[in-house]
């Protein structure tokens, strides 16, 4: 038990590492995709950060395993290179206990991923959604800010405040523009504020004291009205986020017989399947002579993720076009992973039963 013990803190210490790595990264990228399509004009710092979260999230099912799979290579290939393992075989230790290590591992980090893809994606996604809804409905009280222009793509309108009080969100010195086909609208009010229809319950924003021209693109003159209370309606997105399978809970797709929801469910259900078979598949991409460089293993072992992982895009795509159906479904390529995992691991047991004495 000390030697699995041993083996275990040997992957466990590159896989914090690397998992630290990998969310750090894939988060500076969302931050800055974010932040380049301008996402906290719409949604303000507070949210945006939500939605990396939930974005993270999301990505866990994949980094995670991708983490644990490239941990293990390394701690083993360091074991094989400083001679280790030879010890451990001259000692009459063998490759089950390096299996068993791994599955000692690689079980626990297993059962998280399946919770993580089962359960956890589905509830981000459809948090995430309901976030890009929120983007898009029109001057919503959390997305104005004082002295920046906010524009919306639904209506056409530039709203613009000189100030808000972050107390009562009262705006003041507002400026909104509408730009029409035949009129374009100009208002200028001293202050407003947000409120609900009584009968509706529809947003809209309230204009106190201030001006509004009608600018005429054609013949005829302008127009200019003074009012004391102007209230326009403000538009929103559809109540109805429309279906959306990778928000829907796992045990309603179970129920489906539709092959995007098959895809979607088998999908889910091999992730904990799939993280057991590349940690498995590292033992042997570990091996190393001594005086092997430790990158060659690594590039190898990275060909063998990239080719497993887009096999599983093209059984999930499939399944969903109807090409295979809900058997095998995505299990096949993972039957053939495992088939060949279990002879490689027998096979290379079958070699150092040869070598020893």
């Amino acid at each position: 038990m000390r030697i699995e013990r041993y083996i275990i803190a040997e992957i466990l210490k590159p896989f914090l590492a690397i998992l630290g790595i990998l969310l750090t990264l894939f988060g500076c990228f969302i931050v800055a995709r974010y932040l380049a399509e301008a996402v906290t004009e719409t949604l303000g710092l507070a949210l945006m950060l939500r939605l990396v979260l939930l974005k993270l999230l999301i990505a866990t099912e994949v980094l995670v395993p991708v983490a644990l799979y490239f941990s293990a290579v390394m701690g083993l290939g360091r074991m094989h290179r400083d001679q280790e393992m030879v010890a451990l075989r001259a000692a009459g230790i063998g490759s089950g206990t390096v299996i068993r290590s791994i599955l000692i591992l690689g079980v626990p980090v297993a059962l998280l991923v399946a919770s993580l893809s089962i359960a956890a994606r589905p509830w981000a996604y459809g948090e995430s959604y309901l976030l890009d809804a929120s983007a898009r409905t029109e001057f919503s009280p959390e997305h104005v800010q004082g002295g920046k222009f906010l524009g919306s793509e639904n209506s056409g309108r530039v709203l613009y405040t000189q100030y808000k009080d972050p107390d009562s969100a009262e705006m003041r010195e507002v400026f909104l523009f509408r730009r029409g086909d035949v009129t374009s609208t100009l208002v200028s009010a001293r202050r407003a504020e947000h409120r609900e229809n009584r009968v509706t319950g529809a947003a809209q924003l309230q204009l106190h004291d201030g001006q509004l021209y009608r600018l005429q693109h054609g013949p005829g003159g302008d127009q200019v009205t003074t009012f004391s209370e102007l209230v326009f309606n403000l538009a929103q997105p559809e109540i109805a986020l429309g279906y959306k399978r990778k928000a829907v809970v796992t045990g309603v797709l179970l129920a489906s017989e539709l092959p995007a929801e098959i895809a979607e469910w088998q999908w889910r259900l091999s992730r904990p399947l799939a993280t057991l078979l590349l940690v498995l598949a590292a033992i042997p991409l570990s091996h190393a002579a001594p005086r092997q460089g430790r990158h060659e293993r690594l590039v190898i072992a990275a060909v063998v993720f990239a080719v497993y992982y887009n096999l599983n895009g093209l059984a999930q795509s499939w399944v969903e076009q109807g090409v295979v159906g809900a058997f095998p479904g995505v299990w096949w390529l993972h039957s053939l992973m495992a088939v060949a995992v279990i002879w490689v691991l027998r096979a290379g047991n079958g070699m150092q039963r040869a070598r020893a004495p």
